[in-house]
Parts: structure tokens; sequence; C-alpha cells
């Protein structure tokens, strides 16, 4: 999700200073204040607020101002709080914490999609599948990545279970998190292809016990990668 205008550019500066802990718990920030260094009318300041307010990164009260919630209260699902995390001293445990949540959900995920996938679903995880083939040999990591979180997103699409469908976002932040902070090797894995087009194959046969084994295998392979990367 990204945010136009200047209430973006006003949450460009506010989010990740919050994420970072450069603003800290119980930080209280004063509308007039952020109007005049930001150089921002009311109505934006107003705007910016409400989107925090609704990350539940902040609090606004009448004579109190705008005060900085404890991380704990924070929706930590939200794709831009991620991005905020990720590009602060909070990466390594954000990355992790991401790679623990894809571990438990995608591979049941994925068995859900061997039963559920519709007819067109099954097609896209075979056209994805191919894709990523040629992406990965070609190692345009950008269109590989665009692939990745549409092959991804479609699998807990098809599980048909409304709680893993909403997670296709963050999957597709910690992602995309691993892209942009060169996280990712310069050409994707051999093994990690083969195994998206096991999942497919298996998505497409109705094959659930293969489906579950083949995502928890690439999960796996991503969660060891990143660790030995991180340190």
């Amino acid at each position: 999700m990204e945010i136009q205008g200047l209430p973006g550019r006003l949450l460009a500066e506010l989010g990740p200073a919050i994420a970072s802990g450069e603003l800290p718990e119980g930080a209280v920030l004063r509308a007039e204040e952020l109007e005049e260094r930001f150089g921002v009318s009311r109505t934006v300041v107003r705007e910016a607020v409400r989107i925090l307010e609704g990350m539940r990164l902040v609090a606004s009260r009448r004579r109190v101002g705008i005060t900085v919630q404890p991380r704990s209260d924070w929706d930590v699902f939200d794709p831009l709080v991620i991005r905020w995390r990720l590009a602060g001293a909070d990466r390594s445990a954000q990355l992790r914490s991401l790679g623990s949540l894809r571990l438990a959900v995608e591979p049941a995920a994925a068995a859900l999609a061997a039963r559920h996938a519709t007819d067109d679903e099954r097609r896209r995880l075979s056209a994805l599948a191919v894709e990523l083939t040629m992406t990965a040999r070609a190692a345009d990591l950008a269109t590989f990545l665009r692939h990745d979180i549409e092959f991804h997103s479609t699998v807990l699409r098809a599980s048909r279970n409304e709680m893993f469908a909403h997670l296709g976002d963050t999957v597709g932040a910690v992602l995309t998190g691993r892209t942009e902070y060169h996280l990712m090797p310069h050409q994707p894995e051999p093994y990690a292809i083969r195994l998206h087009r096991e999942v497919a194959e298996a998505v497409c046969a109705g094959e659930s016990e293969r489906a579950e084994q083949a995502m928890r295998t690439i999960v796996e392979g991503a969660l060891t990668e990143l660790n030995q990367q991180l340190g």
C-alpha cells in the first residue's frame, strides 16, 4: 500500500521514526509542531495521524497530543509497518519473525489449496511456475519477485481460508524485503524453483501431502538461508 501526496510524505518520515524507536513509546507529538516542522496543513497532519492510528502506532487524544504506542499494540501485519521495520535496526528480528510465520502457515495453505483451488487458480500456479523458471534463469530478480509474490499469494488464496488469504500482503512484504536488502542470491537456487514447480503440480493433481511437504521445504530453506546471511 502506497500513501500518496503530502500525507504520504509525512508518513514516510513519522512511520520509520516510530518503527525504529527514534520516536519511542510514550513520545508525544503535537499537531501544530508537525505542521510547522514539515510545512503541511492541519488537514494533512490529521490524515497522516488517522492512518498511523489505524496501524495502532499512535493514539491521539484531546489536550494530550499524539502519543506513540507500545510495540505490543502495533498492527504488525500491516505491510507498511513491516516495510518500516525492515528499513531499521529491527530488520533481522522482523525477517526471522516473518519467516517463522510463513513456516507455520504456508505448508498448511498449500495442503488446503490442493483440495480447494479453482481450475483458474491451478492454471495460474502452473503458469507462474514456468515464469519463475524463466526469470530465474535470466537472473531477472525484479520480475522473479513479482511472480514469486503472486505464486505464494495464489496458494494462500486458493486455500479458501480467509485468514490465510489475508496474509498475502504480509508474505509479499517479506519476499520484497529479502530482495531489497540483498538477502537473495543473484540467481535463485535451482532447487527452490524445482520445489515451486512441485507445489504447482501437487496442487493441480489434488495431492495435499505432497503440496504441503514441498511448500514446507521451500519455506524452511528460505529461513535457513536467511539465518545464515543474518548471522
